[in-house]
């Protein structure tokens, strides 16, 4: 039986980073994953994004949906989406029967900055500026609802990407240590 593995936490927390190097580790242990970023897939969705409740609602409902239907075909799926909202989360939770929640925590200065700095492939620049002129920034003007019992935890702010990484790796050898996906 195939998971998901939902990254959330604010934008710039280190979700990216920590869900490409999780990936990467269980690569070099010969466990294939399949990466769905949200600010890939949003290109496709919502080409011209404008961030209203309304359209979260549908990105969020068709990115578990994408992650259920690939989970159904034995895929396991990395899901990398701040998803500020718990019932985005909660929906991929009911969808798939092998999930968990993967919460990368940082204090909203250091996400601040590091959004700032960041050169991103598929991201938007500047989101945090972007909260001045009135744009619905999840942790600025929208709230993140942070999840209430996630089934793994990191603190990007005080783990390299690396030990955060091991971490996330090693607690989903942990939680679906029954999987054939894991062999």
């Amino acid at each position: 039986m195939a998971w998901v593995i939902w990254f959330t936490g604010l934008p710039g927390c280190g979700k990216t980073t920590v869900a490409l190097r999780t990936k990467m580790l269980l690569d070099e242990l010969g466990v294939r994953a399949r990466i769905l970023q949200l600010d890939e897939i949003r290109r496709v969705i919502t080409p011209k994004p404008r961030y209203t409740e309304e359209e979260r609602e549908i990105v969020y409902a068709s990115l578990a949906y994408m992650a259920k239907l690939l989970n159904d075909e034995g895929v396991n799926v990395i899901v990398d989406a701040t998803a500020n909202r718990r019932r985005y989360r909660d929906l991929a939770r009911e969808l798939i029967f092998h999930f968990g929640e993967v919460y990368v925590k940082a204090p909203i200065e250091v996400c601040i900055e590091r959004e700032r700095i960041r050169v991103a492939e598929y991201a938007p620049q500047g989101i945090y500026d972007k909260a001045a002129s009135g744009a619905a920034v999840p942790g600025v003007n929208v709230s993140y609802e942070e999840p209430l019992d996630p089934e793994i935890e990191v603190d990007s702010s005080s783990m390299g990407i690396d030990e955060a990484a091991r971490h996330v790796v090693g607690r989903i050898m942990a939680l679906f240590a029954d999987s054939e996906h894991l062999i």
